[in-house]
């Protein structure tokens, strides 16, 4: 069989990945290092580990990978998004700043930096942001799509309206909040949530909990809505309310007693 090149190898890593193969690609990655250990390399397999929940290994990789090359932005892109989901904000910026400073209109890098203004109330700036992104890969990175009172309003109307007549008693007093993005008490208490990926959350006992004389029982549960986080995914206003439905829907559920495989397995993960 012919050996592959250097660049076969570098492509194979890349469509393992794709194909979320993260074992093939740990073994094309290493392969691809030991030809040429530079920071291409370095990146390729710490990206390929980090896929394989090789995490610490992973992550070094990434650190070899900016110290042959403080310009790769791939790898600190990398990095930042790693710090992100595990709430490391301050970590997160210094790193897009770095990949940023080697390439000043890179969407990606801007459009991550956008989500970390946001949550530091610097809007006009997440929007200079988010219109860089746009700009340079319209496609991939649609602007925000604004997300207003009325319209929230009126979808949840639209979504109690589906509802048995019982549900809809039992939700009534059940209060339906909007905030901007999630605290980081709210991403510390939910499962593997992403800063810029959490649209809504239960907070309290679900109904098949409550009673039996346990105090906190009584204390009214709440639904959560993460404004800006819902603005961010949607691409047009038809996904913003699709999705505003289904994250409404979600967290009745989860008021309802069920869990996120029970909820997936109705279409509303």
């Amino acid at each position: 069989m012919k050996r592959k090149s250097l660049e076969e190898l570098r492509q194979a890593v890349e469509h393992a990945l794709d194909e979320g193969e993260a074992e093939k690609a740990v073994r094309y990655a290493r392969e691809s290092l030991r030809r040429e250990p530079d920071a291409e390399g370095w990146y390729l397999l710490g990206v390929s580990l980090l896929a394989a929940d090789e995490a610490e290994e992973g992550l070094d990789a990434l650190r070899s990978a900016v110290r042959e090359d403080s310009d790769h932005v791939d790898a600190w892109i990398a990095l930042a998004e790693d710090s992100l989901v595990n709430l490391e904000f301050d970590d997160a910026r210094e790193q897009l700043a770095w990949a940023l400073r080697a390439e000043p209109l890179d969407p990606t890098a801007r459009r991550m930096r956008a989500g970390l203004r946001e949550r530091a109330g610097d809007y006009s700036g997440a929007a200079r942001d988010y219109l860089t992104a746009f700009l340079g890969d319209a496609e991939q990175f649609p602007l925000p799509v604004p997300l207003d009172d009325e319209t929230v309003e009126a979808v949840t109307e639209a979504v109690l309206e589906t509802l048995h007549p019982t549900l809809r008693s039992y939700l009534a007093n059940v209060p339906i909040l909007v905030e901007e993005v999630p605290s980081e008490d709210v991403l510390e208490e939910v499962p593997d949530a992403h800063p810029f990926e959490l649209l809504g959350c239960f907070s309290g006992r679900p109904l098949t909990e409550r009673g039996g004389g346990d105090t906190w029982s009584v204390l009214p549960p709440t639904i959560t809505l993460f404004r800006l986080n819902l603005a961010r995914l949607a691409g047009d206003r038809e996904e913003l309310e699709r999705e505003l439905r289904i994250t409404l829907l979600h967290e009745i559920g989860h008021y309802l007693g069920l869990d996120e495989d029970d909820l997936a397995e109705r279409g509303l993960d």
